[in-house]
């Protein structure tokens, strides 16, 4: 049996038909058409599928997509505005942190979350805000070094 509901995702409204079951990562990608958010491990082990909820890092594969209505939902497509990356987008860009890439949304948004609310974290507090995040690619040396400069342009703007 479906539920009507409706989500609000970087900015915009969808009402959507779902059944219950339905995990927030399926409806981003299959339902609204937003592919940015990549469907891992299904299990929360991860981070590939993170995205930012009411201002928090959420793991949308474990997140039922009816428990979302009326909350704000930004994924790593939300990010760009006017064609322009996102500091954060950019630093890991220029940082080489991307790698085959699949993880990078999901490493994008926890670190957006964090800087969020510290907009100057030390490598620390950086490692903690990524330690849900599994990259098979990387070290995570650059990927902590492209936050660090995204947090140093940040203070400056």
């Amino acid at each position: 049996m479906r539920r009507q509901i409706r989500l609000k995702v970087n900015g915009f409204e969808y009402d959507l038909l779902v059944e219950p079951h339905r995990t927030l990562v399926d409806v981003l990608r299959e339902e609204i058409g937003l592919t940015g958010t990549k469907k891992g491990c299904e299990k929360g082990e991860c981070g590939a599928c993170t995205v930012i909820m009411n201002g928090e890092a959420v793991l949308s594969c474990l997140v039922l997509a009816i428990q979302c209505e009326g909350k704000e939902i930004l994924t790593i497509e939300g990010l760009c505005r006017d064609g322009r990356l996102d500091p954060l987008q950019d630093a890991f860009v220029r940082y080489g942190a991307i790698q085959c890439g699949f993880c990078t949304p999901g490493m994008i948004m926890a670190s957006k979350a964090l800087l969020s609310k510290k907009p100057r974290p030390t490598e620390e507090e950086i490692k903690r805000g990524l330690s849900g995040n599994l990259c098979r690619c990387t070290g995570y040396v650059k990927v902590i070094e492209a936050v660090k400069n995204a947090s140093a342009k940040e203070g400056k703007e």
